[in-house]
């Protein structure tokens, strides 16, 4: 039993199911919340800052004298250069500027990340050196975005959302002249690297050799998160490109047998013949005669029924799909046979 038929509105769903997992898939993932986290601390700073006292600039990778490092924003204005630190988190965290590490708990999940605050000291210094500032002219921000509460007090600098403008615009003490910030922005383009994923995978290399050397296990490799998103995306297009040749090919099939028998005239049947001779003609051999059909006769061609026809066309469309997976020799016999009698069939109704 042929059942290619009960197939195809599958992979149609599959086509239009299959981006909604993928985007669901890459909304969940840690890179995803990470960038939009810093996405949601950009636009804002955009919309709720002076940009002509408030210079904005993102995504800073420093070099340091044993490595990298990166910082999410750097805003540098009259009232001091702010370093921001940009945590996507949802749940309770708990920690004070003292831990080394804070939790954060989902439901009855506990998770341990490094205290933003000693991340961001490292952004913080080496800024200043690069700058040549004191400790009053740089400020540490931390800026929580997603849905997380705070369950233990935290410092003035360590914020939630849009209260990190309010941090920002509470600093009212001019410490540098605008020479001094064209001066600290000038020396932040030329020292920082240049912004590529080269540049953003050597840091994470380096970043992860550190927590191996911290944790005094061998550094992990790392996931082949790009591979996998060509080779899903390749797999994507690829059951799309057939739902889709599937479905053009039953409407336009479906269109063209409409047509047909929208414009073909009703042929009536003429009445039979009578099986008697006449007595003049002459009797003749039935092993040497033909048959003579009277002139009055109309012959109809009978026709293969459409849906034998759209079974076939369906058994040779999965066949072709089997055959780009799977070049074995026996598939594409059952192709070419399948495809020959498709056409055979598909001659006759024309």
């Amino acid at each position: 039993m042929d059942l290619s038929p009960a197939y195809q509105p599958l992979i149609a769903a599959l086509w239009y199911l299959l981006p909604f997992l993928f985007i669901a898939s890459l909304i969940r993932s840690p890179w995803f919340k990470g960038k939009f986290g810093e996405f949601l601390v950009n636009l804002s700073a955009r919309w709720f800052l002076d940009k002509s006292r408030y210079h904005l600039i993102k995504n800073v990778t420093l070099p340091t004298e044993d490595g990298t490092t990166q910082i999410d924003h750097v805003l540098v204005s009259e009232f001091g250069v702010f370093v921001v630190e940009t945590k996507n988190m949802k749940g309770w965290i708990f920690g004070s500027p003292h831990q080394r590490s804070w939790t954060q708990k989902i439901f009855r999940s506990n998770h341990r990340f490094q205290n933003p605050l000693h991340q961001n000291y490292k952004h913080v210094k080496t800024l200043q050196a690069l700058l040549g500032l004191g400790d009053q002219q740089v400020h540490s921000l931390v800026v929580f975005v997603g849905n997380s509460t705070f369950k233990t007090p935290m410092p003035e600098n360590v914020t939630q959302g849009l209260r990190y403008v309010r941090y920002i615009k509470s600093k009212t003490d001019r410490v540098l002249t605008q020479k001094e910030v064209a001066a600290a922005r000038e020396k932040v383009a030329s020292g920082r690297l240049k912004a590529s994923f080269a540049t953003d995978q050597a840091h994470a290399r380096y970043v992860r050799g550190l927590v191996a050397e911290r944790s005094g296990n061998e550094p992990r490799r790392p996931k082949s998160g790009l591979l996998r998103f060509l080779a899903f995306s390749v797999l994507m297009l690829g059951v799309g490109a057939i739902g889709l040749n599937a479905y053009s090919n039953f409407a336009s099939q479906a269109m063209a047998l409409g047509t047909k028998r929208s414009a073909e005239p009703r042929v009536k049947s003429a009445p039979q013949p009578s099986l008697r001779r006449a007595e003049s003609e002459p009797e003749m051999d039935s092993r040497t005669a033909e048959p003579v059909l009277p002139s009055n006769l109309v012959v109809q061609r009978v026709h293969q029924s459409p849906s034998e026809l759209f079974l076939a066309r369906q058994e040779c469309n999965s066949l072709i799909a089997a055959v780009i997976g799977n070049p074995d020799p026996r598939l594409m016999r059952d192709k070419d046979k399948a495809c020959a009698r498709y056409e055979a069939m598909k001659g006759e109704m024309n």
